[in-house]
């Protein structure tokens, strides 16, 4: 069993995984309350929260389990990338807890926690697959041949999608954090009322690039009533569609030119129910079999932490206990 901490950003999670792959045991605590205040995260209050809830966190999991300290194999944590502040927090525990137990230790990289995730709870093993992993922070495209073995095939030159649902929806004066909030108002809006900029879609590029696609819609809101509902919910369904039609479209290009037929995605803006639901009809359409993770595993948690620790330890790869945190820690070097 592995017990790992994840503390990158914002949100507490401490989980247990089997040697199988299942999660024994998983709880987040959530500080978007704290932060929300503030319109977005602050690092020194999110370090400060991963103290108080780390050690209440990985005693939960432990009892929801129904183990102890002593029946865990190793003890896992992400290194980064992330806030400096927030990852030294659970790496510096999860390492007290390998050495008071004489246990391995592993510093995990949080996208490839991500990258894992759609192979957790019974869908595994890892196999090749051409995967997108979307976030807050991140925007990629990645090869993957085996657990370990990755190849980066494109990522943003500028924001993430995430970052561009957020800072759009900061712009619109809807509540933080912001991507769910438009992901609700686009459902309810004219996706094709306003023709935003769609970033490197022609050719054979696998680049994004997002920022000008914040900029239109900058450009556009004085034009705007966006005291109207109706108004509001086609901004955000027109700004959805421009992003979720890049991630797919950039996805497919991406499998046909790796000659895979299996993709997976990941990341928090993989909860998006627009992307999800255009994933399953363009793979349908190019004869691709889809992978997602549950919703609660595409966020941050630690029960992906776990999952990609648990390759490393069935490959005999552990980490030093003087491994550093990085808050610029790339997935491929």
């Amino acid at each position: 069993m592995i017990l790992a901490l994840e503390s990158s950003c914002d949100e507490t999670a401490a989980a247990i995984c089997a040697a199988d792959g299942r999660l024994l045991a998983a709880r987040v605590s959530s500080q978007a309350d704290i932060h929300r205040r503030y319109g977005g995260v602050v690092p020194e209050v999110a370090s400060r929260n991963h103290i108080l809830h780390a050690r209440p966190l990985v005693e939960q999991v432990l009892s929801d389990a129904g183990v102890t300290l002593a029946d865990i194999s190793a003890f896992a944590a992400t290194s980064g990338p992330g806030l400096v502040s927030s990852l030294l927090i659970g790496a510096s525990m999860a390492k007290a807890m390998a050495v008071a137990e004489g246990k391995p230790f592993f510093a995990v990289n949080h996208m490839e926690g991500h990258l894992l995730s759609p192979f957790m709870e019974g869908a595994g093993p890892v196999r090749a697959n051409v995967s997108l992993i979307v976030s807050g922070g991140h925007t990629m495209l990645v090869r993957v041949r085996a657990a370990g073995d990755y190849q980066l095939l494109g990522k943003t030159r500028d924001d993430a999608a995430g970052e561009a649902f957020d800072k759009t929806a900061k712009m619109l004066g809807l509540p933080y954090p912001g991507g769910p909030e438009m992901d609700k108002q686009a459902a309810l809006g004219n996706p094709r009322a306003f023709a935003f900029p769609r970033s490197f879609l022609d050719g054979r590029s696998l680049e994004f690039s997002f920022s000008g696609l914040k900029t239109a819609v900058l450009y556009e809101l004085p034009k705007l009533d966006l005291a109207s509902p109706a108004v509001l919910a086609d901004v955000c369904a027109s700004v959805q569609e421009a992003i979720i039609e890049v991630l797919v479209e950039k996805l497919a290009l991406a499998a046909r030119q790796c000659g895979e037929k299996l993709v997976t995605v990941s990341g928090g803006v993989s909860c998006n129910r627009g992307l999800r639901a255009r994933l399953a009809s363009r793979c349908a359409e190019e004869g691709l079999t889809l992978l997602l993770a549950r919703p609660d595993l595409c966020t941050d948690n630690a029960g992906m932490i776990a999952f990609a620790a648990l390759q490393h330890f069935l490959s005999g790869r552990a980490s030093p206990l003087d491994a550093d945190v990085d808050p610029n820690l790339p997935l491929v070097a």
